[in-house]
């Protein structure tokens, strides 16, 4: 599964068709895995039936802007839930006006036109916006019939000479419905962003009550685990039907990527979780989660699936004041090493043993060659800072994150260095919980230069309330001094990226489990330009006794390590 590179503003490429991944795919779906539903130029009606229903019951979205224009998405489901996934709609082809306007009232509307819902993509829609003004906000809405979607809010890019004075980014992943609920997004989408970036885990595959939070599970999953089409269809839509996410969803463009439950937990290249269903029948699970994870995300036609492969990894540039590179660091991995979990592993060293694949690698650094933007950031999905997880001579690591593969790790570090990026950031979701780091070339120096910084979202609802903190401090900071902060509060991060400074808030709700609560700052820190350390600059007063108090540093360790791992 090979990519190659193209660049025009936004960086995007198409993995090559394999003869296997062809056969795989008319296997399994037939002709699913090459639909799609981009913007037609014919605008002749079709004799479809009206529908008598709302059929905006997923709301809208936007994603991956460029300067002159971003991608809007909707798909057509009066009936979100039908087990078939199709979303209660006739297998006919209707066609869907859309508008891109200056004003939320629609008083002066920039572009129009009208796209084709077809059934083979669950009548989903996507159309890529051109022709508008760079470095603008704008609001968007499609129609069909008498039905009229909610508004959805968007920005273009600046020009790709041009330095803007901020940006405001949010960064989220894992949003497990079954844990909680979406308030995260919902108080995300009233900080007002520009950009937010979905780092992954935007759906999760269990049937109801197969994962449970420590504090029970307060709404159920839709049917059983997700392993064809129709499953991933119908679970995507329960998700889309939760108001606090489609309120996130309108409120900015998201730019987004996968980690696992998008279509196994802990899947790595072609090895499910689980060996014994290795071979075909994963294969044709994994066609039809790339095929629905495409309908239902603000994505461009270059990320179409093509049978196993399907391109997410990309760059999105905001002029020269930021360049974010999108990594996938599931597709093109080698599984992970000792049999993942925890481990002092001899294996995470061989420096054959890829995350990222050869190709993503070499895009990658080449980004870094060629980067002109004054800060570059790295929107992955596990933690890439060392996280030695005993205070004992041996090093007890995550196999499942960048610890597993150190020698790519070290080249993707050296790579900066070595190409003189100015500010790198790794931007990393994944494990629950905020962390923050400052990255070394040897984690094992505590002398050693920071050459980068990580910042780590919480969970929008995965692993239930968890826990405050207050002083942000984790027993693993002992053996780890490049760890800085810590916090097991469900949340999300806000950052304001300027040319001189980035401020970063760690954003955490008391709880999920009951909705409508209010979200606080835990901690806030600045990156200053040129000075690749984090620089505390708040903390929060404490909001909530912390169920951690009086718990040992043991089992805190412990703790840390089964909700990063034992997930059913």
């Amino acid at each position: 599964m090979s990519a190659g590179g193209s660049t025009a503003g936004m960086e995007l490429s198409r993995t090559p068709v394999s003869r296997r991944a062809l056969a795989l795919t008319a296997a399994a779906t037939g002709a699913v895995a090459g639909a799609t539903s981009l913007a037609l130029p014919d605008t002749r009606a079709h004799a479809a039936p009206p529908l008598r229903s709302d059929p905006f019951t997923l709301g809208v979205a936007s994603g991956d802007p460029l300067p002159d224009g971003f991608v809007i998405w909707t798909r057509l489901a009066p009936d979100p839930l039908a087990d078939d996934g199709l979303g209660g709609m006739p297998g006919r082809r209707y066609d869907v006006s859309w508008q891109v306007a200056t004003d939320p009232g629609f008083r002066r509307v920039e572009q129009a036109g009208r796209v084709r819902a077809v059934p083979d993509a669950a009548h989903a829609v996507h159309v890529e916006v051109a022709g508008l003004r760079p470095g603008r906000e704008y609001w968007y809405r499609f129609r069909l019939g008498r039905h009229v979607s909610p508004v959805g809010r968007a920005l273009t890019a600046p020009e790709p000479w041009r330095t803007p004075a901020a940006l405001a980014m949010s960064f989220v992943s894992c949003s497990q419905l079954e844990h909680g609920f979406f308030t995260a997004y919902r108080r995300l989408a009233e900080d007002h962003p520009d950009l937010v970036l979905h780092l992954g885990d935007y759906q999760y595959e269990y049937r109801a009550g197969d994962y449970t939070a420590p504090g029970g599970n307060v709404r159920d999953h839709r049917g059983p685990e997700t392993t064809t089409l129709a499953g991933y269809r119908q679970r995507h839509a329960q998700y889309k039907t939760d108001a606090d996410l489609q309120a996130a969803h309108a409120a900015a463009p998201w730019v987004v990527v996968w980690d696992d439950h998008e279509l196994d937990n802990n899947w790595a290249d072609e090895v499910p979780e689980n060996p014994a269903e290795a071979g075909a029948g994963f294969l044709a699970r994994r066609v039809a989660a790339f095929q629905a994870y495409w309908e239902n995300m603000p994505l461009r036609r270059t990320s179409v699936p093509r049978g196993l492969d399907m391109q997410l990894y990309r760059r999105v540039h905001w002029g020269q004041l930021a360049t974010f590179h999108v990594l996938d660091t599931r597709q093109y991995r080698d599984d992970q090493a000792c049999g993942d979990g925890y481990d002092d592993c001899p294996a995470a060293d061989d420096p054959a043993r890829t995350l990222m694949g050869a190709e993503q690698e070499a895009w990658l650094q080449d980004g870094f060659r060629t980067s002109t933007a004054r800060w570059d950031l790295l929107g992955q999905q596990v933690f890439f800072a060392q996280r030695d997880s005993t205070p004992t001579p041996d090093l007890t690591v995550s196999m499942d994150a960048w610890d597993g593969y150190r020698a790519n790790r070290q080249r993707v570090t050296q790579g900066w260095v070595d190409a003189g990026v100015r500010n790198p950031v790794v931007l990393t979701g994944d494990v629950h919980t905020h962390w923050a780091s400052e990255i070394k070339l040897d984690h094992a120096d505590p002398d050693a230069p920071s050459v980068g910084t990580e910042l780590v979202c919480s969970s929008i609802t995965s692993g239930g309330n968890g826990a405050d903190s207050a002083d942000g401090v984790h027993p693993w900071f002992a053996q780890n001094p490049h760890l800085k902060f810590w916090n097991n509060l469900r949340g999300y991060v806000n950052t304001r990226i300027q040319p001189d400074r980035v401020d970063v808030d760690f954003r955490s709700l008391e709880r999920v489990s009951e909705p409508g609560r209010p979200a606080f700052t835990r901690r806030s820190y600045t990156i200053v330009d040129g000075d690749r350390r984090l620089h505390q600059t708040a903390d929060s007063p404490t909001v909530t006794t912390s169920a951690l108090r009086g718990t040992s540093p043991e089992e805190l360790s412990r703790e840390t390590i089964r909700t990063e791992t034992e997930r059913p």
